[in-house]
């Protein structure tokens, strides 16, 4: 489950983001929930794959008509995973908030549009034992209907990479670490489906 702590963080994070995006005349606020699914860990001691486990992730944007055919965006994700540690046999959780500043390409079909969304920003990683910051991208392409001028559905296939140090200790508590990074990049995929509401 997704920490309390966690979700405190993302709401405060997203009303200030909120705040200073309210200032557009016509802005848009949208609200998904999906699937993500993530690299893998390594044990420390054994060099053995730890499997993370696929993570329901929810998620809250904004966004503005920069153009007829662009948005600029503040979108927060949220995802909870699961891994077991060969150190003591136990679940642990890793969860991870993104949040990043995209801008939107839409191609338009009558109610139909197509997106192509590009972003920069951190992803914060929370474990058991520890937290850090890294900085993420993120790549999405997505479909979209229109049921009016102010309501859409909406569908995302949404990738993110973040460059992480594989030399952290951020999964050790005293002398026993419970995995580690594979590698310094982190990556996720996902898929999701959400409600867009202009105002």
């Amino acid at each position: 489950m997704i920490s309390k702590q966690l979700l405190k963080k993302a709401f405060a994070l997203y009303v200030t983001l909120f705040s200073f995006s309210a200032i557009a005349s016509d802005f848009e606020v949208s609200a998904f929930l999906g699937q993500m699914y993530s690299s893998d860990l390594t044990d420390t001691s054994t060099d053995n794959t730890l499997s993370v486990d696929s993570g329901g992730n929810f998620g809250l944007a904004v966004a503005w008509q920069d153009s007829p055919n662009g948005q600029g965006q503040i979108m927060l994700n949220v995802v909870s995973h699961d891994f077991s540690s060969e150190a003591d046999n136990q679940n642990h959780s890793l969860d991870i908030m993104y949040a990043h500043f995209n801008g939107i390409a839409q191609f338009r079909q009558q109610n139909y549009v197509t997106t192509v969304s590009l972003g920069l920003g951190g992803a914060y990683f929370d474990s058991d034992v520890s937290e850090e910051l890294y900085p993420s991208a993120t790549l999405a392409f997505g479909t979209r209907y229109e049921f009016s001028d102010r309501v859409a559905l909406f569908t995302e296939l949404r990738g993110y990479a973040s460059l992480v140090d594989d030399a952290d200790n951020m999964f050790c508590e005293s002398e026993i670490c419970h995995a580690q990074f594979k590698d310094s990049l982190w990556v996720e995929s996902n898929i999701s489906l959400g409600i867009a509401i202009k105002f």
